[in-house]
Order: C-alpha cells, then sequence, then structure tokens
C-alpha cells in the first residue's frame, strides 16, 4: 500500500519564505523543491483546480474566483459549489479506482459536495429566526457537531477580513489533525491560508508578513507533529505555494472606465447607487489582477470596443477579446467576452461610483458574497469609524497577472525528491504527481 499523502495547499508560499521556516524544511529535509509557475488566472479557485484536476481553465471551467450567471443576471463570489468543476478532481478518482483509498478534503472552496470522504469547509448558513448559524459544511453530517463540541465554534471572523489570522489557522490544523487521528485518510488536502493576508495589506516583503511567515511555521510543527502520531508512520508530504503575491503601487478601476464611456448603467437605492446588470451593456467582475468583462448579449463589436478603450489605459497590459483568450486557455463560456490583465505593479478595483458618498452601503462592510468582485480593502478595516475605507490605493500587494517573472511564481516541496517533474513544475503537475504515487497515472 502506498504511503499516506498530506497535500498541503499555501497561496503566497514562495522559496524565500521556505529559507525563513526552520520546521518546515525539517518536515521536508532529504526531499525536493522546485519552482512553481501557476497557471493563469494566479488566483486561488482556479489554481486549486488545476491542481485537483491536471487542467486547465478552459477544460475545468473555473475562471475565476467568482462566475457571472447571465441568465439570473447576478455575480456570485466565492461560493459555488464542487458541481461546478466540470473534469474530475483527485478525490473523485481515488474514490472510484476500487483500492479502497480514503479522501479527506480541508477548506478548499469547491469542496462542497464533492466525493471525497471526510469534507469540512466554511459555509456559513444564517437562520432566519436568528437562531444560532452552521459555520461550516461537513462530511460526515455529524462531523460538524463533532468538531464544535471538541474545538469550539470556527473563527470565521479570523478566515477573512480585517482579523484574518493566526486563530483561524490554528482551528483548521486542529480540525485536521481531529480527523487523521480519527480516520487516517489516505489522501489528506489541507488549505492554509495564513500568509495571503498580511502580504496584500501591507506588501509581500514588509515586517507582518514576515511575522506571518514566523507564525505559519509553528503552526506547520504543530500539524507535522500531530500527523505523525496520528498515522504512526511519516506520510508523503507535498507543499504547494499557489501563487506568489507581488508589490503594487498602482490600481485601476475598469468600471468607471466603462461607466464614464457610457457602458456602465447603476441604479439609485435608498443607501447609494448600485450596478444595474440589466441595464449594463458592458461591466466588469474584477478579481485581483484580472477580470472578466461581460458585454450585453455577447455583441462581438461591442467587445471590440471595450477591449480598444482599455488598450491604452495606465495598469493594463493586456485587454484580451474573441479567440485572443485562447491565450491563456480562457475560450469558456463563463469567460467575459473581454478579459484584462494588469500589469505586475498594478491590481484592479471593483469601484464604480465617481463619488465616494454614492458608494453603496456594503461597501463600506465585510461583505465578500455582495460585492460583484474582489476587495482586499476589506483587510483595512477602520476600527476608528467601524467601516472600511474606501481608498483601494491601501493595498500593496496583489497577485493573478501570468506568472512570467520568477517574482510571480511559488514553490512545490514534496519530501520525495523523486516524485519532482525537474527544478521547474506547473499547478497541474501536483494531480500527475499524487495520482503517480496511488499508481494511477
Amino acid at each position: 500500500m502506498p504511503k499516506p499523502v498530506i497535500l498541503l495547499s499555501v497561496p503566497a508560499l514562495r522559496e524565500k519564505d521556505v529559507a525563513a521556516m526552520p520546521k518546515l524544511q525539517e518536515l521536508m529535509a532529504g526531499g525536493g523543491i522546485a519552482e512553481l509557475t501557476p497557471g493563469f488566472p494566479c488566483v486561488t479557485c482556479p489554481v486549486q483546480a488545476n491542481m485537483t484536476t491536471g487542467k486547465g481553465p478552459a477544460e475545468h471551467g473555473v475562471v475565476a474566483n467568482g462566475f457571472y450567471h447571465r441568465d439570473k443576471r447576478r455575480v456570485e463570489m466565492w461560493t459555488a459549489p464542487n458541481d461546478c468543476i466540470e473534469q474530475p478532481q483527485i478525490w473523485d478518482l481515488l474514490a472510484h479506482h476500487g483500492r479502497g483509498l480514503s479522501c479527506a478534503v480541508w477548506f478548499p472552496l469547491h469542496s462542497k459536495g464533492c466525493e471525497a470522504d471526510y469534507v469540512c469547509t466554511p459555509a456559513p448558513i444564517h437562520n432566519p429566526d436568528g437562531s444560532e448559524s452552521l459555520w461550516c459544511y461537513s462530511r460526515p453530517t455529524e462531523l460538524y457537531g463533532e468538531l464544535r463540541d471538541a474545538l469550539g465554534h470556527f473563527p470565521l471572523k479570523n478566515y477573512w477580513g480585517p482579523l484574518a489570522g493566526a486563530p483561524s489557522s490554528e482551528w483548521i490544523v486542529d480540525s485536521a489533525l481531529f480527523a487523521a487521528r480519527r480516520w487516517q485518510p489516505d489522501f489528506f488536502y489541507i488549505y492554509l491560508q495564513h500568509l495571503d493576508y498580511a502580504a496584500q495589506r501591507s506588501g509581500p516583503d514588509g515586517p507582518a508578513a514576515r511575522q506571518a511567515v514566523a507564525e505559519f511555521d509553528g503552526q506547520i510543527e504543530r500539524l507535522a507533529e500531530g500527523i505523525q502520531d496520528a498515522y504512526h508512520n511519516q506520510p508523503l508530504w507535498i507543499v504547494a505555494g499557489e501563487y506568489a503575491i507581488t508589490p503594487v503601487e498602482h490600481v485601476s478601476y475598469p468600471n468607471r472606465v466603462l461607466r464614464e464611456a457610457g457602458l456602465l448603467a447603476v441604479r439609485e437605492e435608498d443607501d447609494g447607487e448600485h450596478l444595474d446588470f440589466e441595464k449594463s451593456r458592458a461591466f466588469a467582475m474584477v478579481d485581483h489582477q484580472f477580470s472578466h468583462v461581460f458585454v450585453a448579449d455577447g455583441d462581438e463589436r461591442l467587445a471590440e470596443r471595450v477591449a480598444e478603450l482599455f488598450r491604452n489605459q495606465p495598469g493594463i497590459a493586456e485587454a484580451l477579446v474573441g479567440t485572443q483568450r485562447g491565450r491563456y486557455g480562457l475560450e469558456h463560456p463563463r469567460s467575459g467576452e473581454v478579459i484584462l490583465i494588469s500589469t505586475p505593479e498594478s491590481w484592479q478595483a471593483y469601484y464604480w461610483w465617481l463619488s465616494d458618498a454614492l458608494a453603496p452601503k456594503f461597501a463600506r462592510t465585510v461583505d465578500i458574497h455582495r460585492k460583484p468582485g474582489y476587495d482586499p480593502v476589506e483587510l483595512c478595516f477602520d476600527p476608528a469609524t467601524k467601516s472600511i475605507p474606501l481608498d483601494a490605493t491601501l493595498i500593496k500587494g496583489s497577485h493573478g497577472a501570468p506568472a512570467v517573472d520568477p517574482s510571480q511564481r511559488s514553490v512545490l516541496l514534496t519530501s520525495d525528491p523523486t516524485l519532482l517533474p525537474g527544478p521547474e513544475a506547473a499547478d497541474t503537475d501536483v494531480f500527475d504527481i499524487v495520482l503517480g504515487h496511488f499508481g494511477l497515472q
């Protein structure tokens, strides 16, 4: 029987960070290291899907951290279920190969509804009567109650937003060890997002980011010791840095550009201006350093006009339209008719209002599911005003643009050096490494 596999998916992990993490180095001693190139878009959901399917977005269909449903005229950020992935994932294949291997999936964003034996992922549910809310989706169902009784409530406020940090990572490690001791799954996928937040808020090489690296190394030590105790032997460890965060000093506002061109419409409500999907001829669903621009009725001439509108905009490196999207494997029905890619030192904010006084109420709150685009400024909550400042220039680190420079690449570590494809690897290689280890490639 092959060794169990523990796959850690760690956004923002770079080789220079590994050099400052003695416990991770100790865990991977004698193993191998490779430079990891994430596929574009270099953001969480697409890269996780790349790693777990061995395919790119054109085949698995995860083109961003959110989707725009044209039929419903609605953006869905961070909540798409597992069935949005159009290719089998590692745990699907292990479940059907007939060798009795078990899988646990801890906190990947598309794990709700997957075929893994054991699942835990944030999925807060607010009851209409105001009673206690669920705070995670789990399989088996009773795992929710068991984790609540053993570990207490999941600190959701520490998972994202201004308080994001160590408590969330500690709970993820504790809950993963709870599952490891009870079930010893043959394949265990654990998403640890600890390094991501400080690097976005204040830059990838600032004091806060260095402190996050030190804290994360402590969590690695706890996890390694707990896994060793649970399995009574040393499993195969794989650590994949999903993407690297690089410094940014500029922000662009695609929706404001579209509005000023007469293509984006808003409607006035009691709390400010809201994006009007029905009346807009084009709008941008932004996601870190890229965006999908959706054009009314898929109008090709209008899409060309939109692309041309952005080709000389500061901070925009590429405006891809039609078949040009195939350059990065994004010719998929879920993609926008135009894809905007930032220059490495810039990122894109979702703002459409031309005066902060007209911003909708949710713009100043931590509300990731109502915003039709990613908003890292939520990390900059101001305790004095109890709101989020509408100042996108506060963000000092970002990711998502194609990883063409070494600074945009992350790292792949394995405790068995023979499993690496070479000194360089792609995120899709993770799939091959795991399946090959279990004899399925």
